[in-house]
């Protein structure tokens, strides 16, 4: 049965252009149906575009179908309240599908704070799952890993973070080959009581949990230590994440100016650029596309506000796998529901 994703193609700072783009590479190079929601006359002027300029002799294995929403939450908007006000919203039309079974999975580069609000009161949240949490794929030297919480949310308790651990070994197993996931609590030192009272009380949970817990790693330890799960509050995950970007980039641009600096420089350089490729690709997050939101019913992938298209065909990518596997019902087993109803999220996100 092809797979059918709903892409809000009016969220992220380079849509709809790249977004269309995106999802004709995405159905070139896939057997999906993707449904473009947004604004028609616009999907379909870049849509003709695209075609005319780049994709003139492509043979589609995928569809293509646009689903019509003339509302957009903008970046800078309160994500409960515009939600509720704009219901005809690019991400709400989107989610919609997912709940009515007229898409298994939704894909957004629009406002974060938006589409989980969409995903928490829309799809609810899986029972046993008091929050949801972002897990972002982060490269490393022995393989990927997942870091979440990596900005749902801000403050945490320590089951959460308990149940952040589960949700992301669950991932790890299916998406990142781990067969017995490590999970590591980011702490500022390895020792048992260290840290302050969530990362202490955290600790006790998860040394309890059914989980493969290899204890506290610190931040040096995010990218060349044990642990393939990675397991902080949202505000420190958020933080680790867009250092790391940073870094990365500031570091990619002194080696490109150092190795252009000179005709020595530059011959080594073009000797070496197959090595450079390779490392530029590890550390890209097109390639990784989208961040799930691990804990609600249904699939949704956030993705980086300023992708392209080459992120958001891996993030269809990413949506497709996630139908697959079967993420949702594979989390869904793997947790113990506690007393009460916590299907559905009241919970806002700023």
């Amino acid at each position: 049965m092809k797979k059918i994703i709903a892409l809000d193609a009016m969220g992220g700072d380079y849509a709809p252009r790249e977004l269309v783009r995106g999802a004709i590479e995405a159905a070139i190079e896939q057997e999906v149906k993707i449904l473009l929601v947004g604004k028609p006359e616009e999907i379909e002027k870049e849509k003709e575009a695209a075609f005319a300029e780049a994709y003139s002799s492509a043979v589609l294995r995928g569809e293509l179908e646009i689903v019509p929403a003339t509302e957009v939450i903008a970046m800078d908007e309160e994500p409960a309240r515009a939600l509720r006000r704009k219901k005809d919203a690019s991400i709400a039309v989107a989610t919609r599908l997912v709940k009515e079974g007229a898409a298994q999975a939704v894909v957004s580069a629009g406002s974060t704070g938006a589409q989980m609000a969409a995903a928490v009161l829309i799809l609810g949240r899986i029972p046993g799952v008091e929050r949801p949490a972002i897990a972002t794929v982060i490269p490393g030297p022995r393989g990927p890993r997942v870091l979440l919480d990596s900005g749902a949310n801000v403050d945490c308790r320590p089951l959460h973070l308990e149940q952040f651990a589960r949700m992301g070994s669950v991932f790890a197993a299916q998406f990142l080959g781990q067969r017995s996931p490590r999970v590591g609590l980011l702490n500022i030192g390895e020792e048992e009581g260290k840290g302050n009272e969530l990362t202490q009380q955290a600790y006790q949970l998860l040394k309890k949990a059914p989980l493969n817990f290899v204890g506290n790693i610190e931040g040096r330890e995010v990218f060349t230590g044990e642990a393939d799960v990675i397991v902080c509050d949202g505000f420190v995950g958020n933080v680790v994440l867009k250092l790391t970007e940073g870094l990365a980039k500031m570091l990619m641009d002194m080696l490109r100016e150092e190795l252009l600096g000179s005709f020595r420089t530059k011959a080594g350089a073009w000797l070496a650029m197959p090595g450079f490729k390779s490392l530029r690709q590890k550390m890209d997050y097109a390639e990784y596309g989208g961040a799930p939101l691990l804990g609600v019913k249904g699939i949704s992938l956030i993705c980086h506000g300023s992708s392209k298209a080459r992120a958001i065909r891996s993030a269809v990518r990413a949506a497709a796998e996630s139908i697959e596997n079967r993420l949702v019902e594979r989390l869904e087993s793997s947790l113990v529901p506690p007393p009460g109803d916590h299907s559905k999220g009241e919970e806002v996100y700023e």
